[in-house]
C-alpha cells in the first residue's frame, strides 16, 4: 500500500472515549421491507488514523436506496469506522429439421427477444444514436463461450446467427420463426449462459457506460426475457419480473449490469454533479451467500455486477457512469499499521464482507456523512451514512481503500453505525 506523501491529504478520526448505546440503520431486507434498527455496545476507546484521500469536491455518496441485506461478520461488541453442453440444431431437411436434443427449459423465446427489439425501437429516444446486439456472459466457471454456436430452431426450420468475437449477436426477424414460437437454442446448454441487451452509443469516453443506454438496455432486456435469476422458484412473481417499466422504473426493480472488469467503485457524473454509487448498490446488493449464489445470473461475475439509478429522473440519460477497477492503481490508502484483514479487525472491529471466488474481498465500513454528522439527515430521522470500502487480496493484505464522501471533521463515536 502507498503511504501519504507530499501534497496528499491526511485525515484524522477520533472517536471520544465513552460509552454509548447505538441504534444502527440497516437496510430493507427486500423490496418494500421498512428498517431494522440494533442496538449494540461501543466501548471507550481512542483511534486516530491517517489516509491519503481524493482532494476535496470528490464524488459524494449518491443518495439511493439500498437492497437486501448484505453478507456481514458476526459483529462483537465493538465497532468503529475509519477512513484512511448441448449440440446445436442440425441441418434442416427439406420437410422437417431434425435437432440433436430437446429444447432446454429455458432456451431463449424468440418471439420474445423480438419484442424486445420492438420495444428497443419504441424506445429509442433514451438513446437516440445507439445499435442493439444482445450479449452472451459466462454464467459458470467452466463456460466457454468461443466456439459457441447460436440457431433459431422452430418446427420446420432452422436458421443460424453469427456470433461475434465478443460474443455479441444481432437477431434476425422471420416471420416463419415468429409463426412456429421458435427459440434460439445455443451450443451450450442455455443454463451456463447469462444474457443481457447491449446499448452502446456512440462518443461515449472509453471505459463509462450512459446511464440513458443502461435505462433502454434494461428495457430491451426484460421483455425479451433475457433475465433468468431464481425463475423456477418465483414463478408466481412472472408479473413483476418481465414487466419492463416495473422492474426498470422502480428503485428495487433488480436488474442487474456487469463491468468489463472487476469493479471496485463507480461515480456518477453529469456537468458539475458528481455522487459515488452506495456499496448497496454493488455485487448484487451485497447480498449473495454460497446458498442463493446459484440462482442469480450473476453467478461467476459477482465482482462485475452493479446496480445503476434507471429509476432516478434527476440523473438524465446523458448521466456517465465512471468506473474504478479492484486492478486500477489505489487512490487512497491506509494508514500503516492497518495493511491486513487481521490489523483492521483487530483495530475496526467487524465490517461488512464480501467474498468472491477469485479470493479477493471487499470489507466495508460506514461513518456520518460530512454534510450532515452530528445530526439526523434522513426522511426516517436517522443520519445519512457514507462508505469506507478496503479491497483485500487472497494473501489478506490491503490493496486499495475508497471514500464515497471525504471526511472533514471528527466524528463521535455515538454517531458510528454497526454491521
Amino acid at each position: 500500500m502507498r503511504h501519504p506523501g507530499p501534497g496528499c491529504p491526511t485525515i484524522a478520526l477520533y472517536l471520544h472515549a465513552e460509552d454509548t448505546m447505538l441504534a444502527s440503520r440497516r437496510p430493507p431486507s427486500g423490496p418494500g421491507a421498512t428498517s431494522l434498527k440494533q442496538w449494540a455496545t461501543l466501548p471507550a476507546w481512542l483511534l486516530a488514523l491517517a489516509v491519503c484521500s481524493p482532494a476535496p469536491g470528490a464524488a459524494a455518496q449518491a443518495t439511493l436506496p439500498p437492497q437486501a441485506a448484505r453478507n456481514t461478520e458476526t459483529p462483537p461488541a465493538a465497532a468503529a469506522a475509519a477512513a484512511a453442453d448441448t449440440t446445436g440444431a442440425s441441418a434442416a431437411q427439406p420437410a422437417r429439421v431434425v435437432v440433436a436434443t430437446t429444447r432446454d427449459p429455458v432456451d431463449k423465446s424468440y418471439r420474445k427477444m423480438v419484442a424486445g427489439m420492438d420495444r428497443f425501437e419504441r424506445l429509442h429516444a433514451l438513446a437516440p444514436q445507439a445499435t442493439l446486439r444482445f450479449q452472451l456472459l459466462p454464467r459458470l466457471s467452466t463456460t466457454e463461450l468461443d466456439g459457441m454456436t447460436l440457431r433459431v430452431v422452430g418446427d420446420t426450420m432452422s436458421l443460424p446467427v453469427a456470433v461475434a468475437p465478443d460474443h455479441t449477436f444481432t437477431l434476425p426477424r422471420d416471420a416463419r420463426a415468429l409463426d412456429q414460437d421458435a427459440a434460439l437454442v445455443a451450443s451450450r446448454k442455455t443454463s451456463t449462459l447469462t444474457w443481457r441487451a447491449q446499448v452502446r452509443s456512440p462518443g461515449v469516453p472509453a471505459g463509462m457506460r450512459r446511464l440513458g443506454d443502461l435505462r433502454l438496455e434494461c428495457q430491451v432486456g426484460v421483455a425479451a426475457g433475457l433475465l433468468s435469476n431464481n425463475a423456477h422458484l418465483f414463478a408466481w412473481l412472472d408479473s413483476l419480473l418481465t414487466d419492463p417499466d416495473r422492474v426498470c422504473g422502480a428503485a428495487d426493480g433488480n436488474y442487474l449490469f456487469f463491468a468489463e472488469r472487476p469493479v471496485f467503485g463507480v461515480t456518477l457524473q453529469h456537468g458539475g454533479r458528481r455522487a459515488a454509487l452506495p456499496f448497496d448498490l454493488l455485487y448484487a446488493g451485497g447480498q449473495q451467500t454460497p446458498e442463493t449464489l446459484p440462482y442469480c445470473d450473476c453467478q461467476v461475475l459477482l465482482d462485475r455486477s452493479y446496480y445503476a439509478p434507471l429509476w432516478d429522473s434527476s440523473w438524465p440519460d446523458d448521466t456517465l457512469l465512471a468506473f474504478d477497477y479492484m486492478d486500477d492503481a489505489p487512490v487512497t490508502t491506509l494508514a500503516p499499521g492497518y495493511g491486513s484483514t487481521a490489523a483492521v479487525r483487530a483495530g475496526l472491529g467487524p465490517a461488512t464482507v464480501v467474498r468472491f471466488d477469485s479470493g479477493l474481498q471487499v470489507w466495508r465500513y460506514r461513518y456520518p456523512q460530512a454534510a450532515t454528522a452530528g445530526q439526523a439527515a434522513g426522511q426516517d430521522g436517522q443520519p445519512a451514512y457514507a462508505d469506507f470500502v478496503i479491497l483485500f487480496g487472497a494473501d489478506g493484505v490491503a490493496r486499495k481503500a475508497r471514500l464515497t464522501e471525504p471526511l472533514n471533521a471528527p466524528v463521535d463515536s455515538g454517531n458510528l453505525e454497526k454491521p
